[in-house]
């Protein structure tokens, strides 16, 4: 049973997991301490809305440091989805700064304030910048999330918010590999697919990756599509064709390869299958996200998840040198990770915040 409970414990290093609320239910107490995922991902449920500044602060501090307690980690990625737009998950006064495609040439002032308040709330991990490309007027998920219509301005917008997250200490992941901006429907509730084959890729969707890649992105996020010219079988999550040859191989990224969520529709029903974990990792994924943000389910499909991985190890599907190379790419991101102590910001930085997402506001509306 104790050899067991460490097998089980050996998928947390490749978890990053969602919590339920603002404080630990029995579950999440459950998973923490017997799985002890690797990170964690905050969404505005884990926020006490509604209050005054320094009492949601407090509670999302006292959340923290029950995650730590259950965890036993002194090292964590500690996430968090805030792209600006609708992408924002905290209370006020955390500043609502606008979509990606209105920041133009206040891209690195914005990723600088952004990583600020994460800073201030103890993240050190954010899920961006969205290096997909509107190029789909209809896309119903992606729209003016992106920095650009085209390739390039996407490219230079992309590089710009990173360097500004870098410069000002906390992690950027790019997303979502190898493009989700043509797409049609929401991989939240279906699977989307796109017949683009590789030469197509790589005259617009990869442009952007490549950049972050050149600029020495840390993390790269999977899409949930599939691409049937490339990879007829699995969407990109699951294709060795995407994330193997065209993301290590061609563009060289040697850094982390993180799902999406695997609560999406898109792959959700996948990922209870038998076998799909040990796929997940021979095709290039080192990291997994499980919300609970979407899925009432996960906690038993988090489980069930763990327990594939360790039977596919046992059963030799799942080879350990791939399992050593993906837990050796995320130690050695974590050993150089920041972990930062929650504080208040203080009124005067918040509204000069206030006063750059209104210029960035105004900017857009005279273009």
């Amino acid at each position: 049973m104790i050899a067991r409970s460490q097998e089980l414990e050996n998928f947390g290093h490749h978890l990053i997991l969602g919590i339920s609320g603002t404080s630990l239910s029995d579950d999440d107490k459950r998973t923490l301490s017997e799985l002890k995922p690797v990170g964690v991902i905050f969404f505005a449920k884990n926020f006490l809305d509604g209050t005054p500044y320094e009492v949601w602060l407090e509670s999302f501090k006292n959340l923290n440091d029950q995650i730590r307690q259950y965890t036993e980690r002194d090292l964590m990625f500690m996430t968090l989805d805030h792209e600006g737009g609708r992408v924002v998950r905290t209370p006020l006064p955390i500043t609502r700064f606008p979509y990606a495609l209105l920041l133009r040439s206040y891209a690195q002032e914005v990723a600088k304030a952004t990583a600020l308040e994460l800073k201030s709330l103890g993240i050190n991990l954010s899920w961006s910048p969205v290096a997909d490309i509107f190029s789909h007027p209809q896309n119903p998920i992606i729209g003016p999330r992106a920095f650009g219509l085209t390739a390039e301005t996407t490219a230079e917008g992309v590089r710009e918010y990173y360097r500004g997250l870098q410069e000002a200490g906390i992690l950027g992941c790019a997303k979502h590999f190898p493009g989700h901006g043509d797409t049609r429907k929401d991989s939240h509730i279906e699977l989307p697919i796109l017949n683009l084959t590789v030469k197509e890729l790589r005259l617009r969707e990869l442009i952007p990756f490549k950049a972050l890649i050149e600029a020495q992105i840390p993390l790269i996020m999977t899409a949930h599509i599939l691409f049937p010219k490339i990879d007829p079988q699995f969407p990109a999550t699951l294709s060795p064709a995407i994330l193997k040859k065209i993301l290590r191989e061609e563009l060289g990224f040697e850094g982390v390869v993180v799902s999406d969520d695997l609560d999406m529709k898109a792959v959700s029903d996948i990922f209870t299958q038998s076998g799909t974990v040990a796929r997940a990792f021979n095709a290039g994924c080192d990291l997994f996200i499980v919300s609970r943000n979407i899925n009432s389910l996960s906690i038993e499909r988090t489980y069930q998840m763990a327990e594939d991985f360790a039977d596919s190890l046992s059963k030799g599907s799942l080879d350990e040198s791939v399992v050593t190379a993906a837990k050796y790419r995320i130690e050695k991101l974590l050993a150089v990770t920041p972990q930062y102590m929650i504080h208040t910001l203080h009124k005067n930085i918040l509204q000069q915040h206030a006063e750059l997402a209104i210029a960035c506001c105004y900017q857009g509306s005279r273009e």
